[in-house]
């Protein structure tokens, strides 16, 4: 199979390595990208046979859409486009709008894997007709994991419900780290416990916290054992933002994971405005002790 692929950052360039090592073809353009292989959308187009498949890496929001309807003048009646970033589920549904107009299919994939899913494969979250999905199926089985596909590669439903189920993914990854890193907090508070990344590896084998995530954690702590060379500052990406969103809508209790995002707020914080407002409301109703800017405070008071 012959593949277009629009993005070779890190995910897009080591996807076309895959690709390729699997035995397709696969034409990449990048607007700045030295390995790029064609200069031009027009080129990338040109050279792809028909009907057309055309893989989208680029960042979620305003760079996804301008490229899709870019495609959109581009490609002809039959065509396909794949989103394979990670945009949000209600854009899925707007690009696929402007696509069918002109005839052309489009179907939705959430991607897990990061910088390691060239060599372990990704996980792959579909979305879309059947029909679709069915075209790019060869390109699907070349990245996902190897092993039975339906333990790498879901079609999950209709157009969005591929980037629907990868947003679930990456607010239960939220959850998950967050609850490594606050053990790993408190184990690192316990003066009686002397080897917090000795503590972790001995959890990577047959206990029920071993997870791929832990195993990320333990070659962190070989790396810096403490975390000393790290600042305790996390973004979002928004996959966290909008599963807490779509919980709201559902009614869905959510308090772990809302917990973990909020979590990444107070991270970016040198000092807490709201923490402020608790300290002058506890000074005012009970007398309670204050400290001073620049001051150091006490664990606790009575």
């Amino acid at each position: 199979m012959h593949l277009g692929l629009i993005g070779l950052g890190k995910m897009g360039a080591n996807m076309r390595e895959r690709i390729r090592s699997a035995g397709h073809e696969v034409t990449g353009y990048s607007r700045t990208s030295a390995i790029r292989d064609v200069t031009s959308l027009e080129e990338l187009v040109a050279a792809l046979p028909t009907p057309r498949v055309v893989l989208v890496m680029v960042p979620a929001g305003a760079a996804t859409a301008e490229t899709i309807t870019a495609l959109g003048d581009l490609l002809s009646e039959g065509d396909l486009v794949v989103d394979g970033g990670n945009s949000k589920f209600t854009d899925d549904i707007e690009h696929a709008r402007e696509l069918k107009a002109k005839g052309i299919g489009f179907v939705d994939c959430g991607v897990s894997g990061g910088v390691w899913g060239k060599e372990n494969g990704y996980g792959l979250m579909c979305g879309g007709d059947a029909e679709h999905v069915e075209m790019v199926m060869p390109i699907f089985d070349a990245l996902r994991p190897e092993g039975p596909r339906d333990e790498g590669f879901v079609h999950a439903g209709d157009v969005g419900s591929g980037h629907y189920v990868k947003m679930v993914h990456n607010g239960i990854e939220y959850g998950l780290m967050q609850a490594y890193a606050e053990g790993f907090e408190l184990l690192l508070a316990k003066d009686t416990v002397k080897d917090v990344p000795g503590s972790f590896k001995a959890w990577t084998r047959g206990t029920v916290v071993r997870s791929w995530l832990l195993d990320l954690m333990v070659k962190a702590l070989e790396e810096d054992h403490d975390l000393g060379q790290i600042r305790g500052y996390v973004n979002d990406s928004g996959e966290g933002r909008w599963t807490v969103e779509e919980a709201i809508a559902h009614a869905v209790p959510m308090p772990v994971i809302t917990a973990s995002l909020f979590a990444r707020f107070s991270s970016r914080q040198d000092d807490s405005p709201q923490m402020k407002a608790v300290a002058a409301l506890r000074n005012q109703f009970g007398g309670h002790a204050v400290t001073k800017a620049g001051e150091s405070g006490v664990l606790t008071d009575h």
